[in-house]
């Protein structure tokens, strides 16, 4: 199918997936603030997000972002934009994280899932990895046909749902216990929305 050296694609790709970044930080975020279900929900907002670069790293799309500096700074300037509204209206947000005892959901699962992929969509970075990491493990002659591109990018969007799944299970069975004082949930509510706010600012500085 075009394919080359899947097993050190597979390796490699588990190195990137494991190394800390914005998307291990969101799910790490809605985990232990949240809770597991949450997590859940990100991560498969996360994957879902990787599968819509793959798609267009399958049909040329992304090479406009590698291509066009104008078109990169939209898209980047779009999600350091709406990390930072995010992490604004979760800092003066009134809600607290716990109440009686009992763990609050902060906001809807579908704004969840939906808030994850928008934040890895409109991360230009991950397309830009993709259009740099992908051909070199597809055969020259198959380098413009889309198959080898969806299927690196199903198997790194597979390899990448198993492990944010286990980190959200770990930080998940943690997040209840944490949360009992009401002191933490309020500091934690606070930490996350920089948490937010930060990586907003480092997609708005990130470079071609």
């Amino acid at each position: 199918m075009g394919i080359i050296n899947f097993t050190t694609f597979l390796i490699a790709s588990f190195l990137f997936i494991i190394s800390p970044g914005i998307d291990t930080i969101f799910i790490l975020n809605k985990s232990i603030a949240q809770g597991k279900k949450s997590g859940i929900y990100a991560t498969l907002g996360i994957t879902t997000g990787v599968l819509v670069h793959t798609t267009l790293a399958a049909f040329g799309l992304s090479l406009i972002l590698a291509q066009s500096a104008m078109v990169f700074n939209l898209v980047k300037y779009l999600g350091a934009a709406y990390l930072i509204y995010l992490g604004v209206t979760k800092f003066f947000s009134t809600e607290t994280i716990v109440k009686e005892n009992k763990v609050m959901e902060l906001e809807p699962i579908k704004k969840t899932y939906l808030s994850a992929v928008v934040t890895n969509t409109l991360n230009p970075k991950v397309a830009i990895f993709f259009l740099a990491f992908f051909p070199q493990f597809i055969q020259p002659a198959y380098i413009h046909n889309a198959l080898p591109f969806i299927l690196l990018g199903v198997t790194y969007a597979i390899t990448g749902l198993l492990w944010f799944m286990l980190l959200t299970l770990f930080a998940g069975a943690f997040s209840v216990k944490l949360k009992q004082k009401q002191s933490f949930g309020i500091w934690l509510n606070k930490f996350s929305a920089i948490a937010f706010v930060l990586m907003g600012v480092k997609i708005a500085f990130t470079k071609r």
